[in-house]
């Protein structure tokens, strides 16, 4: 058998030719990727989903302001509920205090049984009581009503009256006791229960999406089961958790029938809590009066929507903001 000589070898397979060299055609390359048929489908309908959105709350807002503006520009005397901003003042108070209130009670609670079913719980027992609180929220609101006005009404009364009786002096609790229960804060018992499964929801999951080598680090450094949710847990779900307080938040400003069977209202400013008259909310006062209201009536009631309207843009903005300025101190970066 006879050898093949390097040279031999070079003779017989020619050299690569040089790609800039004359006559030697590359093949065309493009930098723009495939387009492929679903990529655009999905991107047109998720930019037209925004699209859609933004316009229907423009919308809104145009409708409110087109409806409302009558009675914001009409002379007191000619409105059949008296000057606009002097009416609407007592409907904002009792809107946000009602729903501050609601907030306060709903949070905690809200956290601590996430908490339970993400870190706490046996398996079955978690998911049997996550399914349980996921179905609260499909509740109709005039259940919840007819919940608060049938039952937990009666069933605070008699606390209100010990507490008028011997905690009078204290602002809050103020004298006389309602008879019946339908006081501001049985309204925020209810919307407290009502934004329950809301935000502790959105808390279960962002307790679960914590990073596991974060619980396990803290554990392995000697850490408690509380400690480890205190240092790595909740430093990672504190910008969700603010999100989901506002979205509660927001739920609690425009919930309407609920408040409306509960609470027994009047045109008021007061912080009292267990009187028999209370600050009515704007949602529940338009419930209320709109089936009897003509004219410029009509309008009134709109512009106190627009009044609610721009409330609740506020709260989301300030959230965003929130969530914005705390997400860099926050382990989910």
């Amino acid at each position: 058998m006879s050898k093949v000589t390097p040279a031999a070898r070079a003779a017989a397979d020619p050299a690569p030719k040089d790609p800039m060299e004359p006559g030697t055609v590359t093949p065309p390359t493009s930098s723009k990727p495939v387009s492929r048929l679903g990529d655009t489908v999905f991107s047109g309908l998720a930019t037209w989903s925004g699209i859609i959105i933004l316009v229907v709350l423009a919308l809104v807002a145009a409708f409110l302001l087109w409806q409302g503006a009558p009675a914001l520009i009409a002379p007191a005397e000619e409105l059949p509920y008296g000057s606009f901003w002097p009416w609407v003042g007592p409907l904002v108070f009792g809107t946000v205090w009602a729903a501050f209130l609601a907030l306060v009670m709903a949070v905690p609670v809200s956290i601590g049984i996430a908490l339970f079913i993400s870190h706490y719980a046996p398996r079955r027992l978690a998911a049997g009581l996550g399914y349980v609180i996921d179905l609260l929220a499909a509740v109709p609101s005039v259940v919840f009503g007819l919940w608060g006005i049938s039952v937990l009404a009666p069933a605070l009364q008699p606390a209100y009256s010990w507490l008028a009786d011997n905690l009078g002096f204290i602002p809050l609790f103020a004298p006389p006791a309602s008879g019946t229960g339908r006081t501001i804060f049985t309204a925020a018992v209810v919307l407290a229960v009502m934004i329950l499964p809301i935000v502790t929801a959105l808390s279960r999951e962002l307790f679960l999406q914590t990073p596991r080598l974060h619980e396990e680090a803290a554990l392995a450094l000697g850490a408690t089961r509380w400690e480890m949710i205190r240092t790595a847990v909740l430093p990672y779900a504190r910008p969700g958790l603010v999100s989901a307080a506002m979205l509660g938040l927001g739920r609690a400003l425009g919930e309407t029938m609920a408040v409306a069977m509960v609470l027994s209202p009047a045109l008021l400013i007061s912080f009292a809590l267990l009187q028999p008259t209370n600050p009515n909310t704007i949602a529940a006062n338009i419930a209320l009066s709109f089936p009897e209201s003509y004219g410029l009536g009509v309008n009134q009631l709109i512009a106190s929507g627009l009044v609610l309207f721009v409330i609740t843009l506020a709260v989301n903005m300030i959230a965003r903001w929130i969530v914005s300025r705390r997400k860099d101190f926050s382990g989910a970066n």
